[in-house]
This record gives structure tokens, C-alpha cells and sequence, in this order.
């Protein structure tokens, strides 16, 4: 529990920086996009004050251009303006299209200031339309000019399929009388409209809105995945580091249990190995006068005997496994060692019906190991493999070179194997299956393996035996 705490506090600060990094990403992203929909309507804006100062500017030129060369000469002429009369209207839209010439002017209407209706128009549908100035031509009679625009049309026109944009700026524009030197009156005379198509330049601010939109996302898009990846890898490193630091401290708990037992195994067998030795010495003595005293009888004395010994040898594991004994190492020859240990086994071998098949590599260099240690490594490994042979059977022995000089011996069993669940747990001192034992047989291989900067390898299937394999390094 004290771990697990550890480790979610640990992981608090870094939740918490990455709890800002995505609040700042969305906050930058938000701040990006609002700011593209500021420049774009402060773009359409521009557009529309300067194309209206444009549509003033060409609407005072036609108002001057109208009154100098058609008002005065027609009144001069005829007396008054009549539009109806093909020559005014002729002369009137000559003068009008003469002055839009090259300028980007749609279309150019002029309303009658005593009604509103349409006295002339460059767009020919348009002449004798009554009730389409609106409020706007009401305002320009008062001698205010004012514009709208008319739009169709959003970012989302912009997609294949969507209908085209459309952008109309309608100027209205006072028609005033002038007098000498093209000075205007107070006197209006009508009212001109004056129409710019505006739907290109509308449609280039659109796409600008859309490009500056699409490279945010892009550009946020991209920083987000940078930031994912940093953020998904540094939580994998946290959670490595989380998972080691718990194995480690797993270690260092089993580790410090196994010291305060081996202290209390070492204690303990102090305490009975005195008197076992007593009771052995004893029950030899016993033995002795009772074939004296009492023949026939000295077999009691003799199971006193072996059972003592028996109980001697398991003192004598429990206090190896409690303090191990530090290597003393020597250049020794692994097949010298190995073949005392199967001379000494050669009897519990026919005893058990037990074939030996030995493959010794007769040239193998010397390596450094304590002879004394690795020959128990042996005797632990070669009395596994026949116990688990109860019925007889095949034991391989085998030494070959290994890697960078070393030298590994095999023993193969036919025997009656392990499942993987005990494959696991067969270094694990005091773990045994079996009747009689006390489990630290194998934690003791390990133990003098890992001391000689070795290891073991273990495979094994269930009914089909077991191979031990002891790698030691070479000189």
C-alpha cells in the first residue's frame, strides 16, 4: 500500500503539467482561430470603407460630369430633362458609360428625387422601376450618403458543390446641382446609386479566413501530437519507472525477510546441531553394548544413528543456505569435478535404475570456480534428476565450451518433468513437493551460481523431463 501511494504521488505533478499543456493547447488553438476571425473581419472592413471612399470619389466625378454635359446642355436645348426622349436618354447613358470606363463599377442607376423610381440605369431592366431605392435612397434625399452590402456566402462556400459567393456594395449618393467652378449646392436633384461587384475580393478574404483557420488547426494538430507522443512517453517512462521501483522494493522486503530468517535458521541450528552430535555419539556407544548386552537389538540403535545423521545433514543445508560461503577460486577443470560427483552417485544410480550417457569435452580450459562449491552444485542437481526418475530411467551428461571461454554442463533427465507453475518456483527456498526435504536444495544451486557470476537455465515439460543447464565464465 505504502508503495502504491508512492507512486501515485509521484505521478501527481507530472498529471498536473499535463493537465496544462492540453489546457494551454486549447486555449492557444482558441485564441488562434478567434484571432484569424478578427483579422478577416477587419480585412472585410477595410474593403468595405475604402470601397465606399472609392464609390464617393467616382460619384462625385459622374455627378459633375452629368450636370456639365447632359443637365445644363439639355435645359439649355429643350427647355427641361425629359428621359423619355430617346436623344436625352441616349446622350445621358453615352456620358454615364464614358465616365465608368475603366473603373470597377457595376452598374450606375440615377432615381428621381420626386419619386422613388429608376429615371436611368446602365442596366436597361432596371429603368421604370418604382419602390426599390428603400430607406437608403430616403437617406441620400436628405443629403447623407450611405452604403450596404449585400452578401451570399461563408467560409463553407468554399467547399466543392456549395454555391458560389456573392458580395454587392450599393452606394447611395445625393445628385446635386452645381453652380460655377463645379461648386456643389444644397439643391438635390436625385439620387445616384452606384453598384460594385465586390464578390472576388469577398471570396480572397473567405479563402484568407480559411487558410489561416486550416493552418491554426494544422500547426495545433500538430503541436497536439508532438505533445500526445511527449506525454504518452513520458507516462510509459513514469510507469517503468513506477513498476522497477516496486520490484526493487519487493527485493529489498524478500531480501531482508531472508536475512531475519537465515538469522533465525543460524540460531536455531547452533541450538540443535550440540545436541544432535550428542545423541549420535550416544547411540554409537548404545550400539556397541547392545550387541554386548542385548543381541539382536543393536538395529534400534542403528536407526538412532542414521536418522541423527539424516537430521545433520538438513542442520548443515539450513546453515549453508544461511551463510553462504564466499567462492575460493581456482583454475580447476569442470570434467575433474564432474566425474567424482557421478563416481559418487554411480551407486544410488543402480540402485534406481538409472542409465548414465555421458558427452565430457575432453578439451576444455581450466576456469576459475571453487571446486568444493560447484561439486555440491553437482550432488543437489544429479540427486533431482534421479528422484525424479522413480521408475528408472535415462540421465545425459554433457560439457561444451560456452561463450567467451566459459563452459556449460548440461544434465537431461527423462523423468516425470515440471509443470510451469513449479518451474517457477523451484529456487524459491523451502518450496518442495516432496515427502522428505526441505526446499533449499536449488535455492543453494543459485545461491553458488550467482556467487560465481554464473547462471542456471532450466527447461522442462510435464511427463517429459528436465534439463539443467550451469553456465560459469571463463577466465
Amino acid at each position: 500500500m505504502v508503495t502504491d501511494i508512492g507512486a501515485i504521488n509521484s505521478l501527481k505533478p507530472f498529471r498536473l503539467v499535463k493537465f496544462f499543456s492540453f489546457s494551454s493547447l486549447a486555449v492557444i488553438l482558441i485564441t488562434t482561430l478567434a484571432l484569424s476571425w478578427v483579422i478577416s473581419n477587419y480585412t472585410k472592413r477595410v474593403l468595405l470603407e475604402r470601397s465606399e471612399a472609392y464609390a464617393l470619389v467616382f460619384a462625385e466625378n459622374l455627378n459633375h460630369q452629368v450636370f456639365q454635359q447632359f443637365v445644363l446642355p439639355t435645359v439649355l436645348r429643350y427647355g427641361a430633362i425629359a428621359l423619355r426622349n430617346e436623344r436625352q436618354f441616349r446622350r445621358l447613358d453615352t456620358i454615364v458609360r464614358n465616365t465608368t470606363h475603366g473603373m470597377h463599377i457595376e452598374a450606375v442607376s440615377i432615381f428621381d428625387s420626386r419619386e422613388n423610381v429608376i429615371s436611368y440605369s446602365t442596366v436597361p431592366e432596371r429603368v421604370g422601376k418604382r419602390g426599390v431605392g428603400g430607406k437608403e435612397y430616403e437617406l441620400a434625399l436628405t443629403g447623407k450618403n450611405n452604403s450596404v452590402m449585400v452578401t451570399h456566402g461563408s467560409f463553407w462556400n468554399l467547399f466543392p458543390g456549395a454555391p458560389s459567393i456573392s458580395c454587392r456594395l450599393i452606394t447611395y449618393i445625393p445628385f446635386r446641382q452645381e453652380r460655377e467652378l463645379s461648386q456643389s449646392t444644397d439643391q438635390i436633384m436625385g439620387v445616384i446609386e452606384v453598384e460594385q461587384e465586390l464578390s472576388d475580393d469577398l471570396r480572397a478574404i473567405i479563402r484568407l479566413q480559411g487558410v489561416i483557420a486550416l493552418t491554426s488547426l494544422l500547426i495545433m494538430g500538430l503541436l497536439f501530437a508532438v505533445l500526445r507522443y511527449i506525454v504518452a512517453r513520458a507516462d510509459r517512462t513514469m510507469e517503468a519507472r513506477a513498476a522497477e521501483r516496486r520490484r526493487l522494493e519487493e527485493k529489498l522486503h524478500h531480501s531482508e525477510r531472508l536475512a531475519n530468517l537465515g538469522k533465525m535458521v543460524t540460531s536455531v541450528s547452533h541450538e540443535i546441531k550440540n545436541p544432535l552430535g550428542i545423541v549420535h555419539s550416544t547411540a554409537e556407544i548404545l550400539e556397541r553394548r547392545l550387541k554386548t548386552l542385548a543381541p539382536g537389538n543393536e538395529h534400534l540403535a542403528t536407526i538412532i544413528i542414521e536418522e541423527t545423521g539424516r537430521l545433520d545433514g538438513i542442520v548443515r543445508e539450513f546453515l549453508d543456505f544461511a551463510r553462504p560461503q564466499e567462492p575460493k577460486k581456482n583454475l580447476v577443470a569442470v570434467n575433474k569435478g564432474l566425474e567424482k560427483a557421478l563416481h559418487f552417485m554411480a551407486a544410488e544410480f543402480e540402485r534406481h535404475h538409472v542409465e548414465l550417457v555421458t558427452a565430457l569435452d575432453g578439451a576444455l580450459d581450466p576456469i576459475p570456480m571453487d571446486d568444493d562449491l560447484i561439486y555440491r552444485v553437482y550432488l543437489n542437481i544429479l540427486v533431482n534428476a534421479v528422484q525424479a526418475m522413480p521408475e528408472g530411467g535415462i540421465l545425459k551428461v554433457a560439457t561444451a565450451r560456452g561463450a567467451q571461454g566459459g563452459v556449460a554442463i548440461e544434465f537431461t533427465d527423462n523423468g516425470v518433468g515440471m509443470t510451469e507453475e513449479k518451474l517457477g518456483h523451484i529456487f524459491t527456498p523451502f518450496y518442495t513437493d516432496k515427502n522428505r526435504g526441505t526446499g533449499l536444495g536449488l535455492a543453494i544451486v543459485k545461491n553458488i551460481m550467482d556467487s560465481h557470476g554464473g547462471r542456471v537455465e532450466v527447461e522442462s515439460a510435464e511427463g517429459r523431463g528436465t534439463t539443467f543447464r550451469l553456465v560459469l565464465p571463463g577466465s
